[in-house]
């Protein structure tokens, strides 16, 4: 098989991609070669753009398309949208709970999941693993259903929700890097944590692409489902953290409907 034919497979793409958002998570983790810390206003804003981004990518780039998908195959769209979008945030209300987990800026009496003596740091880091999750699965069922050939599956589509994803993971990746600094870790150990971080999704890209290739059939509930994880994740841990300090609200609002403009223009513009 030459070289483009190779490329050319959903699965090698979804692959492509998720290695992309992982890159951008890693140039974020970099952060820590030139600073300690990041202003409050300037990381509540980024968390507010990561939330704008993932809101709209989980319509523009998963449900809406789920909708058009479940026509076109004689499905119910609204019950495989529904469904598919309460069983995506019912599994992420599932691993929220049995993962041990801290998320930044709270203290370990705030950590969650089951009970565990892991250190501070890897909570963290299993934080942003649990968010990374939904992100990398989008991405490769995404891609994944451009191999169904439907005329909602486009390859434009998959790119623009994995440069979204890129784009939000840039912020992330100094989100966790960063703390581990300010708390007397070296910079290497720190950007380490921080790279990890965000491997998960390479992994969870390559499971959604293949899951949906072999399962044609219940691409339209993957896609709705990963939409589900995605919202979840948004209203449970990005908005929270994002609006911690009252003072910044209105900054961290704008910086949310510009994410979800710029999302929503990536794909339009790409799908």
């Amino acid at each position: 098989m030459e070289i483009n034919q190779f490329i050319q497979q959903p699965v090698m793409q979804a692959l492509l991609a998720t290695l992309f958002t992982w890159l951008c998570t890693i140039l974020g983790a970099t952060s820590v070669f030139l600073t300690k810390t990041i202003k409050p206003r300037l990381l509540d804003s980024t968390l507010g753009f990561a939330a704008g981004v993932m809101i709209a990518a989980s319509f523009w780039s998963l449900l809406a398309p789920c909708i058009e998908m479940a026509e076109q195959l004689g499905q119910t769209p609204w019950l495989i949208a529904a469904g598919g979008f309460m069983s995506g945030g019912l599994f992420m209300r599932l691993i929220d709970t049995l993962l041990p987990h801290l998320h930044p800026g709270l203290g370990m009496d705030k950590k969650e999941g089951i009970k565990t003596s892991l250190q501070r740091s890897t909570l963290l880091v299993l934080a942003v693993t649990l968010h990374n999750i939904p992100e990398g699965l989008a991405v490769g069922v995404a891609f994944g259903a451009v191999a169904a050939e439907l005329p909602s599956a486009t390859l434009g589509g998959a790119l623009a929700l994995a440069v979204g994803i890129g784009l939000q993971n840039i912020p992330e990746g100094a989100a966790v890097a960063l703390p581990m600094r300010r708390e007397g870790l070296s910079q290497g150990k720190s950007f380490f944590l921080g790279m990890l971080s965000g491997i998960v999704e390479p992994m969870a890209g390559v499971l959604g692409a293949l899951f949906v290739i072999h399962m044609q059939s219940f691409l339209p509930i993957a896609l709705s489902f990963a939409a589900g994880a995605m919202i979840f994740l948004v209203v449970e841990e990005l908005i929270p953290e994002s609006q911690r300090q009252y003072e910044n609200i209105d900054l961290v609002t704008m910086a949310t409907m510009f994410g979800f403009t710029v999302m929503m223009i990536l794909d339009v513009a790409l799908g």
